[in-house]
Parts: C-alpha cells; sequence; structure tokens
C-alpha cells in the first residue's frame, strides 16, 4: 500500500493533499502517522461518555479541523455534522451521528496502520 492507496481508502484527494505537502510524499505520510497519535478522538469519545459536551464540542472540532487539513474527506464530513450538533454545548448528539464518526474514524485509523506496516521507511 502507498499514500494514494490510503487516500482512496479514506476517500480523501490524494493529488490536493500532496500539494499541501509540497509535493512530498513522505512529508505526507509523517504528518499521516502522527495522526495516530492525536489526542482528539478520544477526548472526544470520553467526553460524550461523560456528558461534558463542552468538552466534547472542542475535541470535536479539533478532529475536524485535523481531518480537514489532512484530507480525511469522510471523518471531515461526519465529524463536522457533530461539531455542529454539539455547538449549543447542551444536547447530546444522535447515537448515529456518534456512530458514523466511530466508524470513520476507525477507518480513517486503521488505513493509515496498514500504510504504515505496508512501508518501511
Amino acid at each position: 500500500m502507498d499514500v494514494r492507496d490510503c487516500y482512496r481508502i479514506l476517500g480523501g484527494d490524494y493529488d490536493e493533499v500532496l500539494a499541501r505537502f509540497c509535493n512530498r510524499e513522505e512529508l505526507a505520510r509523517k504528518f499521516l502517522y502522527k495522526f495516530l497519535d492525536d489526542q482528539s478522538y478520544g477526548l472526544l469519545m470520553e467526553s460524550l461518555h461523560e456528558q461534558n459536551m463542552e468538552e466534547a464540542f472542542r475535541a470535536a472540532h479539533t478532529l475536524k479541523g485535523v481531518s480537514q487539513n489532512l484530507g480525511f474527506d469522510r471523518l471531515q464530513k461526519s465529524v463536522g455534522e457533530l461539531t455542529e450538533a454539539l455547538r449549543s454545548g447542551k444536547e447530546r448528539p444522535s447515537d448515529a451521528l456518534v456512530e458514523q464518526v466511530r466508524e470513520d474514524y476507525k477507518t480513517t485509523a486503521e488505513a493509515i496502520q496498514m500504510l504504515r506496516e505496508s512501508v518501511s521507511d
């Protein structure tokens, strides 16, 4: 698997993302790997579990921005919808929306992990 294959799985635009990284695939790969260490998703799920909607909003907003910057279109879309649902800071979003973010995050993390395992730097 290469970075292009990874973006195909993620539903992202490889060429657009590569342009952001000055056409340096190794730099794009580096930031893909760093995504796996980002704590926003864990904080989001923990905050939802604890019913802390304000913290969940901040975590969702951060995850949305990271996803947008890295070109994770599918995850960015679902977490963007979740961010808007959390914007008021008062109500818990629908279980279906949270589950969609979970699925999209899992797909994203698994694709990046497959890339990491198939590429030796």
